[in-house]
């Protein structure tokens, strides 16, 4: 059975790696990177309109400092983040599932939004609304030894393309299902194959590593 490795931090990739085992894949998980808090402060929050939460992780490091913010409607990019935003008692206002430019672009335009991200965040591009980033957490990179061997590798960000480019020693026989084009563009050159997911969500990732498991190598 081909083997699918799993790079991204804990608690989520355990998750991803549940995910694939329900669809049959052999999936195991290598984290390259592990997240850590970073201290923070509240803005005043009457100049703002709502909350951005592009990953799970601003709710699970943002400490004490959340509970000033429960005055804000979150949007929230992906259901997981969305539920543990409910659990910490935020009102949601919206709930993209295909990445923060698709949630931005169907929401109010001029809105002021406080994003609660991570100290390497994504650009959200050009947007209608005003994003005033806090970083509330850090993706510190790990010794990770040795990768296992694998023929399908998921990428869930562009840092970890580039670690994985670093890191790997047998590109011809592994394949890079990844998350992103910023994804797939950092691993480089001599794959198997590399090839982006439909959306960039763990589903449409792990439906790209089962047809990826299922495809030949070419001759």
């Amino acid at each position: 059975m081909a083997r699918v490795l799993v790079l991204r931090p804990e608690p989520g990739a355990s998750t991803t790696v549940e995910r694939a085992r329900a669809l049959q894949l052999d999936a195991i998980a290598h984290p390259l990177f592990e997240v850590s808090p970073v201290a923070w402060q509240a803005p005043e929050l009457s100049s703002f309109d709502g909350l951005l939460l592009t990953s799970a992780n601003a709710l699970r490091h943002g400490g004490d400092g959340l509970e000033a913010l429960r005055g804000l409607k979150a949007y929230a990019v992906g259901e997981a983040t969305a539920g543990l935003a409910r659990e910490a008692g935020f009102d949601i206002a919206a709930t993209g599932e295909a990445g923060v430019q698709r949630l931005l672009a169907s929401i109010e335009p001029d809105l002021r939004l406080l994003h609660l991200c991570g100290a390497e965040r994504q650009d959200a591009g050009e947007v209608r609304q005003t994003i005033v980033p806090i970083v509330a957490y850090r993706s510190i990179a790990v010794d990770a030894g040795k990768l296992p061997k694998a023929d399908v590798v998921l990428v869930h960000s562009a840092r970890a393309g580039e670690r994985l480019a670093e890191l790997a020693q047998d590109r011809p026989g592994m394949a890079v299902a990844a998350i992103s084009r910023g994804a797939a563009d950092a691993v480089g050159d001599g794959w198997r194959a590399v090839e982006v997911a439909d959306a960039p969500t763990d589903d449409a990732l792990l439906a790209l590593a089962a047809r990826l498991c299922n495809k030949p190598p070419p001759k």
